[in-house]
């Protein structure tokens, strides 16, 4: 049977094989030309019965080769006989029917196949004929949820028949699709058929078959064979089969051997559209289509960067592409899918906020903190997906932002300016300048962004997501100091004991942490309290002593187990997709929800051992972090009046810092290979950041922009895919799933995490530090650049045949490459000084 790939029957007639490319012997293609030059043909045949198409094609022969009516009798009773199928069936059908004989002998059929014609009546079985309806195990067969909706069967039956002397060939077409009857292995409407039927002296019947079995599931073909109202157009499709085939030359490959399919297969209108470049021998220095299909992920060429020319245009323009679709953005969440984004993205989006808001802590002396972190990220998130042209992006602080506020909260220390109303008038320019931006229309500027550009931001972002997740992680390692002097064989004087030091004599208790004897020569008053813990004797003034009074378990190695289990458990679950095991619901079920599943085993790991590893520490109040400051940040009072005219100046640098810094991740997730239908908003977008400034500014929370790794992370998480696919064919990439649902439900959730600390304290940090790692390694993995550098260290013989190697020279790749991974170092010293808050011009 055919789909897409050739299945064939295994011997013992047991299983079907594995789906592989046809191999066809070209002389069996030649004989398949010959077949319908001569052979009987009938084009748009009305027919409603398989019966009724048969005693046409019989009756249809032309005069020199027409049979007499004794043959034509018995082709025809031996074609309505039933076919028997080999049924796909499971493991327990399989072990249920191990004791019975399986069928043998089966011809070629696309996709059904049917038994050969025996070569006489008695050396078959008795059967009986086809059914004019379908048979409970057509209906009931599994083989259906690998067609494609509105597909069709074509029958293709050839054989060796004693009783003719000529062989017999029709090719037949309906000019509506039918049901057959019990003819088909599934119940599907058909339109085309192909009989070959012949004296045993020639055995060349099956692979002719097999040849026409595999032009009929040509789309191409197909689309000839569909349109075709004469022989000669018919021949002309197999014709230009026969162009493009390719041959190969016998000795230097076993022809028993199974192609298996491949991971991609050229359109039909790539086969169709020929280039007159395409055709010509290009040598390994063509640079114009390399730069051709460098292009074609860029979004430069749609209309949502085209200027208006009015002011606003591009805004309103905005407005009407994305208000048809406001409520399809609600219904298209209705999948279990995004169930597992919500908790991927809601975990990560914490985590985030967290790191964010204790360092800005750091940075502004608690001025701003997790609490203010946790309530900005909620609110501005929660709007921003409510309102934006591109819901899927996320909010963030970002490391340039905070590099701005410590910047800012110095030079206010330092000059005896009230900080927080500094920053509310910086703010209220930065959103004063971004209005202006949106109404100029300059988010047309995005279209001069290169791949060498968004490359070498998302390859910069990515980078540190994965270092900070190695820094926390190396952290743990003073917090939780190793115990490298530990030697179990000193173990009898290791003690620790508690000094109350309220009497003249110690009163000594011994921790729980390593037990020792108690000493002889000292006694205990009888009412001294005994087993006091640590937290116990420092509360009543006492102090520690003994060789292990600092031992603690090590937290550090469990942290790193923990943290590069949970990685490598998202990337294996992830890859679970293509997997070989368990049936392809499973397999996505189980790949969407990778990352919870990976977190809820890592805790399960963590609570099962029930060491004190760092916990997620979440809020549980809602005050500020710094006593000193309110919720509403005042305009005046605090600094002279000429703060509201000096703040434009910076404002500038966070006006460049804010627009380009949103721009370039709106240009990388509004790529064309990601398929989305929706349309992007860039103008929307900026105003939405815009206008959120002036509230975060006011309240005195931190300011946000898109933040590239989540955001990524989120699309990859959203992911659609065909629900069915051919044998062998890989699912098809659909798209994302694009809906403003998840977003808000991950930011209504960030805003009740407040109330859900006792749930969040069981999380334990290095899982989700692993998790970081996880998303900064498949954004990494998502870009050429990383590609690139690969083949720096790859010899030329092992390189991996990308479409980009067959039309630059590899030096010119090698030179490109080497020049993005200077300029990303240079990015990496210059986000890592004092000058990080120009990077965004930089890039």
């Amino acid at each position: 049977r055919w789909i897409k790939f050739e299945e064939k029957v295994e011997d013992g007639g047991e299983r079907w094989s594995a789906p592989h490319v046809p191999a066809l012997p070209l002389h069996s293609l030649f004989q398949l030309r010959t077949c319908l030059q001569k052979g009987t043909m009938l084009l748009d045949l009305d027919a409603t019965s398989f019966k009724e198409i048969i005693d046409k094609a019989l009756s249809g022969q032309p005069e020199e080769a027409e049979l007499q009516p004794a043959l034509r009798e018995r082709l025809a009773s031996l074609l309505l006989l039933q076919p028997q199928h080999q049924p796909t069936k499971s493991l327990l059908q399989l072990l249920a029917e191990l004791g019975l004989s399986p069928c043998r002998g089966r011809k070629p059929g696309c996709p059904t196949r049917h038994p050969p014609a025996a070569s006489s009546p008695g050396q078959s079985e008795p059967r009986t004929q086809i059914s004019e309806t379908p048979l409970k195990e057509q209906l009931r067969n599994r083989f259906k949820k690998k067609v494609l909706p509105r597909a069709e069967a074509a029958h293709v039956a050839v054989g060796e028949v004693e009783f003719l002397e000529k062989p017999f060939a029709a090719f037949i077409r309906l000019r509506c699709a039918v049901s057959l009857g019990s003819l088909a292995e599934v119940s599907l409407p058909s339109r085309f058929l192909f009989i070959l039927l012949g004296p045993p002296k020639v055995k060349a019947y099956h692979e002719v078959g097999r040849a026409m079995a595999t032009l009929l599931a040509d789309e191409l073909f197909q689309r000839v064979a569909r349109q075709a109202e004469h022989r000669e157009d018919l021949m002309a499709g197999m014709e230009a089969f026969l162009d493009e085939l390719i041959v190969l030359p016998p000795g230097k490959w076993d022809p028993s051997a199974r192609i298996p399919p491949p991971s991609r297969l050229p359109s039909p209108r790539r086969r169709t559209a020929m280039d007159p470049l395409d055709q010509q021998p290009r040598g390994n220095g063509d640079m114009t289509a390399a730069g051709d299909r460098a292009s074609a992920g860029h979004p430069r060429s749609g209309e949502e960067l085209e200027r208006t020319g009015r002011l606003f245009g591009g805004l309103l323009r905005d407005i009407r592409r994305k208000a048809p679709w406001y409520g399809s953005d609600f219904s298209d969440a209705l999948h279990p899918q995004c169930l597992s984004a919500v908790l991927y993205i809601y975990l990560a989006t914490v985590t985030n906020a967290i790191t964010f808001g204790g360092m800005l802590g750091d940075a502004t002396a608690n001025m701003q903190g997790v609490l203010e972190s946790f309530l900005g990220t909620a609110f501005a998130g929660f709007i921003f997906c409510l309102f934006s042209g591109q819901p899927l992006t996320i909010l963030s602080s970002t490391g340039p932002v905070l590099v701005f506020e410590r910047l800012l909260f110095s030079f206010s220390q330092d000059h005896s300016l009230d900080y927080l109303e500094f920053r509310l008038w910086i703010g209220l320019w930065v959103a004063f300048f971004g209005v202006v931006l949106v109404a100029t229309e300059a988010s047309h500027l995005v279209r001069y962004f290169t791949r060498f550009t968004e490359e070498g931001f998302c390859a910069l972002i990515s980078l540190i997501f994965i270092y900070d997740s190695l820094k926390k992680m190396l952290s743990l390692a003073d917090a939780f100091p190793i115990n490298w002097q530990y030697r179990l064989d000193n173990v009898t004087s290791y003690s620790c004991t508690c000094n109350l030091r309220r009497l003249f004599n110690p009163i000594l208790t011994c921790l729980t942490v390593l037990h020792r004897p108690p000493l002889p020569s000292i006694q205990s008053p009888p009412a001294t309290p005994a087993g006091l813990s640590r937290t116990q004797c420092l509360d009543r003034g006492g102090h520690l002593l003994g060789t292990s009074c600092q031992y603690v378990p090590d937290v550090t190695l469990i942290s790193f187990l923990l943290f590069g289990g949970t990685f490598l458990f998202c990337a294996a679950l992830k890859r679970f997709r293509s997997s070989r095991y368990f049936p392809v619901g499973v397999r996505k079920l189980v790949s969407d929800f990778a990352v919870i599943l990976a977190i809820l085993a890592s805790c399960a790991v963590d609570a099962v051992l029930g060491l004190e590893t760092p916990k997620l520490l979440v809020p549980s109040e809602l005050k500020p972090t710094n006593p000193a400051r309110g919720w509403i940040v005042f305009p005046f009072g605090a600094n002279p009046w000429w703060v509201c005219l000096v703040s434009a100046v910076p404002a500038v640098l966070v006006t460049i810092l804010i627009f380009m810094d949103q721009q370039i991740t709106a240009v990388i997730l509004n790529r064309r290979e990601y398929k989305l239908q929706k349309g992007a908003g860039f103008h929307l977008d900026l105003l939405c950041v815009s206008l959120l400034m002036v509230v975060t500014s006011v309240t005195g929370l931190p300011w946000y922009v898109s933040a590239t790794v989540i955001s990524l992370a989120h699309m990859e998480s959203l992911r659609k895919e065909s629900a069915t696919s051919a044998p062998g064919e890989h699912p098809e990439f659909l798209g994302i799933r694009e809906q403003r649902l998840t977003g808000l439900a991950v930011f209504i959730l960030m805003g009740v995490s407040v109330f859900m600390a006792p749930v969040l304290k069981h999380i334990s940090m290095p899982v989700l530090y692993g998790v970081f790692l996880h998303m900064g390694v498949t954004a990494l993995n998502s870009i050429q650049l990383t590609d690139r550098v690969r083949l720096l260290l790859m010899p030329a013989k092992h390189q991996p045949d990308l479409a980009y190697l067959r039309h630059v020279p590899l030096r010119r790749v090698h030179l490109f490459t080497v020049i993005q991974l200077l300029c990303l170092a240079l990015l990496w010293v210059l986000k890592s000084t004092v000058a990080a808050i120009i990077f965004p011009v930089m890039v």
